[in-house]
């Protein structure tokens, strides 16, 4: 069977969507070769707050859809982290710092730190964040909505 070239069967994916959304952007896609994931960078200009979406809602499905339509195209599945306008990046500094300080939290009270309303990503960036740590455990309890990740002494 003949390899497919992910990145540029992703970038011609995110092309076509933000064709048909009517949006005037420039995509660019890399491969991290260390996570085996695939980057999605891309400049919307001035519609760039239109493909973010409240809360990162609309990226998150832009995203989404991207690995599944991969997966379709290739019958193999592989992340795809989409970044519109630096968003997701600053959005990872945020909460390595969240975690940072959330696990100085643990340490110095000594008691358990909850945080809620965090969504599947921002608890793997968190999780990630502090695997090294030897002096914290994190732990995701609750499902869907109700999930929730405590950090702990």
């Amino acid at each position: 069977m003949k390899k497919v070239d992910e990145t540029k069967v992703v970038g011609e994916l995110a092309n076509e969507l933000l064709s048909l959304m009517g949006v005037k952007a420039t995509t660019e896609v890399s491969q991290d070769k260390e996570s085996d994931s695939l980057r999605v960078e891309i400049n919307a200009g001035e519609e760039t707050g239109l493909l973010i979406g409240s809360h990162g809602l609309t990226l998150t499905a832009i995203q989404s859809f991207l690995g599944l339509a991969l997966k379709q195209k290739t019958g193999e599945w592989k992340r795809i982290t989409v970044d519109i306008g630096e968003y997701k990046q600053k959005q990872e500094e945020y909460f390595v710092n969240l975690a940072r300080e959330t696990a100085k939290r643990a340490k110095s009270t000594g008691k358990p730190q909850y945080l809620y309303n965090l969504t599947a990503e921002q608890r793997r960036i968190i999780h990630m964040s502090l695997t090294d740590n030897k002096e914290v455990k994190t732990e995701s309890f609750g499902e869907g909505q109700e999930r929730y990740l405590v950090v702990s002494p």
